[in-house]
């Protein structure tokens, strides 16, 4: 059974789709569409940076929406027929991907609705403040223990923000907390604490008036009924339902992305195959660390194709058998 995943904010590289772009009819479209919804050349950005500008949140977001909705395009155009996952998910940003790989939205609703959460996101907390950590080689009790700790003694938000892995969960909040939070977390028994080069502390507390602004946008775009099933990112559940969307959106902004119990879920419900697409690998490095019995590859341009099209041979023959 395939699955397929699509990547969050910090996947994006200069040069990301430009080959299908170049090559596939389909992929230029997406990018064509998401330029014109825009109402500037996020493709050039896309292809030819620069790269500080493709850094910037509320060009980063869409960027990567675009890119990875392009190469899902162009990779069903060079087979010739839509793909059939039996389920999709992604990581934060890449929730709005999954649902529009899921005709839930429109690809121009969506890189519209980033677009602006990515501004929000970044308003939202003064340069400065915020901070984000990730705590290497502790579970993620040890690490919620280390974040309440952390509050305790400073009187300020931290706590989880991303549980990547069963051994990799990131923290943010304010970055006094996340700085006795990761010394904590060494307490804890955590190999180590590395700090993120972001410019907000994402999904924490600290985002309420980005999640309240974003709330908004949502009441303007009319979500579908999902084709096939989508994996929140805040409840790690299956939804088909589009009148939950926005609602599930509007939290996902505040609540930790539930990245390890999405992929356990998946594979609880039949997945035997999963397929990352867009930029960057780092979804599949992650499953690797969460369930090594999944068969696993990545497509973030051309070159990956062959093994893209040898992973959805063998979840095909999956199925027969």
């Amino acid at each position: 059974m395939l699955g397929l995943l699509f990547p969050g904010q910090g996947s994006q590289e200069v040069g990301m789709g430009a080959d299908v772009f170049r090559e596939s009819a389909a992929a230029r479209q997406v990018f064509e569409a998401a330029d014109d919804a825009l109402g500037f050349e996020l493709s050039r950005l896309c292809f030819d940076g620069p790269e500080d500008d493709l850094r910037l949140t509320e060009i980063q977001q869409p960027a990567i929406l675009t890119t990875s909705i392009a190469l899902l395009r162009a990779l069903e155009e060079r087979r010739g027929a839509p793909l059939a996952p039996a389920f999709v998910a992604g990581h934060s940003l890449g929730e709005y991907s999954a649902l529009v790989a899921a005709d839930a939205v429109t690809l121009e609703d969506a890189v519209r609705l980033v677009h602006a959460r990515g501004r929000y996101m970044q308003e939202a907390v003064p340069e400065g403040r915020g901070a984000m950590a990730a705590i290497i080689g502790a579970s993620p009790e040890a690490v919620e223990n280390a974040c309440r700790r952390a509050r305790t003694e400073t009187g300020r938000a931290v706590s989880p923000a991303n549980f990547n892995s069963p051994q990799q969960t990131v923290i943010a909040g304010d970055a006094a907390a996340v700085e006795i939070a990761c010394a904590r977390a060494l307490d804890e028994g955590a190999r180590r604490s590395v700090p993120l080069p972001v410019s907000a502390p994402f999904h924490c507390e600290l985002m309420s008036p980005a999640a309240d602004k974003l709330a908004l946008e949502l009441e303007r775009v009319r979500f579908a009924d999902a084709r096939v099933p989508v994996i929140t990112n805040v409840e790690a559940e299956p939804n088909l339902r589009g009148d939950r969307i926005a609602e599930l959106l509007r939290r996902q902004v505040t609540a930790p992305v539930r990245f390890t119990e999405m992929v356990q879920k998946l594979v609880s419900l039949g997945v035997t195959h999963l397929l990352e697409v867009g930029p960057g690998q780092v979804l599949g490095g992650l499953v690797a660390r969460i369930e090594r019995r999944v068969s696993r590859a990545s497509f973030a341009g051309l070159g990956d194709l062959a093994e893209a099209a040898e992973l959805l041979a063998d979840a095909k023959d999956a199925i027969r058998a």
